[in-house]
């Protein structure tokens, strides 16, 4: 699947999102967490932003002026109805090359939805947009080795890739990147999460 691709099934499936059972703290205390080691608290990016609107809320609340990117027509069109003071980018990552620097970006459980051959190209991507001493918070699944699957668990069919734990490792370290926080936050799921500081 392509990013496109990926970006017209979540168009079918925000009311996943939409939904009171959707958990709104999900993700929150570990972008809590990430910024205890942000220096800065000027631009912020939320990659695959989604509809919810809360990392942009939490981000505004922490004083920085936050902007969103989204592959998802229908997703971004819910963000700017609940943020319309804010930057929104319809973006394929993969081809897009964010025109500022930041201080911090997250990307929430919007990584894995890469095609595993440009995983090494977007992560580069991401730590090159961060200042000096930013942090990158991103998810992923944290399996041994690189892999990459579908399913339509949520409904439409959605690409999953990962490099794995020691393949983001790995490229962190090469690209100068230092972590600061790993963990398996829904173990024995192997959802996992990164936090690390561009040098």
């Amino acid at each position: 699947m392509t990013p496109t691709d990926i970006g017209s099934a979540y168009d079918q499936i925000t009311h996943l999102w939409q939904s009171e059972k959707f958990n709104f703290a999900n993700g929150i205390e570990a972008h809590k967490r990430a910024l205890l080691f942000v220096k800065n608290r000027g631009r912020a990016l939320d990659m695959g932003c989604g509809c919810t609107g809360r990392f942009i809320d939490f981000l505004q609340q922490e004083g920085f002026t936050p902007e969103g990117v989204d592959i998802s027509d229908e997703m971004l069109r819910l963000a700017k109805q609940k943020h319309p003071d804010v930057t929104f980018h319809h973006q394929d990552i993969c081809q897009w090359q964010p025109p500022e620097k930041y201080d911090f970006i997250t990307a929430w459980d919007s990584i894995w939805h890469i095609p595993l051959a440009l995983q090494e190209s977007v992560m580069t991507k991401l730590i090159g947009s961060l200042n000096k001493g930013g942090v990158l918070l991103f998810s992923f699944g944290g399996t041994d080795e690189p892999g990459e699957h579908t399913d339509s668990f949520m409904g439409p069919e959605i690409y999953y890739s990962t490099l794995g734990t020691s393949g983001f490792l790995s490229l962190l370290i090469t690209l100068g990147a230092v972590c600061r926080h790993l963990e398996y936050d829904q173990y024995p799921e192997l959802h996992t999460y990164l936090i690390v500081q561009k040098g």
